[in-house]
């Protein structure tokens, strides 16, 4: 438990594995944070999606939906437009993973390593890093901090083509296994590869478990 209560900021970007936030991954963190003693507002942009699937086929399909409405569903409607975030007010930033994080809050889906990020998402991660405040990214989402951030550690697992992409930016990837956690204390950054294995449950639970508390434990 902490000292005091803590408020960490969780960036979504939809709704669902293949086109916004990881459900498992969303949910999960908003409970580790809890038991931690600390408390989470949720965030997204306010956007269209890159893209629909649906979930069942998993294909494509012709629809358009909105980030910040599609992840009220995973955030019980207590959402606010990541546009408005205060970044003096979070005492530290998550963002989950989840296709969404590679469509929608940047182009790394479609455009590899010459993506770009979403704007606001590029000003919460740099005005966090300028305020010496923790960041924690899941999944693919850390992807977003190499971009943002160039000369930094991260893990997305041991996806050898995304580490030879971040390392165009000056990034570091450290390899990590089910559960693991990597930690660049200089840039007060802490990621952890969730589905980029192939995970169980538990053991996704076990790394974002570990990643929220020592994103706590980061706090200045």
């Amino acid at each position: 438990m902490v000292d005091r209560e803590y408020t960490i900021g969780i960036v979504l970007s939809g709704s669902g594995s293949e086109d916004g936030s990881e459900i498992h991954e969303s949910v999960l963190t908003m409970l580790a944070i809890d038991l931690a003693g600390a408390k989470y507002i949720c965030y997204a942009p306010d956007i269209s999606q890159t893209l629909v699937v649906n979930h069942l086929t998993n294909k494509p399909v012709d629809d358009i939906r909105n980030v910040l409405i599609e992840a009220a569903r995973i955030a019980r409607g207590k959402i606010t437009p990541l546009s408005e975030m205060d970044t003096h007010a979070l005492d530290a930033v998550i963002f989950p993973g989840g296709f969404g994080a590679a469509a929608n809050l940047s182009s790394f889906g479609t455009n590899g390593s010459s993506f770009s990020v979403n704007a606001d998402v590029e000003r919460v991660i740099k005005e966090m890093v300028e305020q010496n405040k923790p960041i924690g990214a899941l999944c693919i989402a850390p992807v977003l901090l190499a971009k943002v951030l160039g000369k930094v550690n991260v893990t997305v697992g041991q996806d050898e083509d995304i580490a030879k992409i971040l390392s165009k930016f000056g990034t570091k990837h450290t390899n990590t296994k089910h559960g693991e956690i990597n930690i660049d204390y200089d840039h007060r950054i802490v990621t952890t590869p969730c589905y980029m294995l192939d995970s169980r449950i538990s053991e996704v639970y076990d790394g974002i478990t570990k990643l929220v508390n020592a994103v706590i434990k980061l706090i200045p």
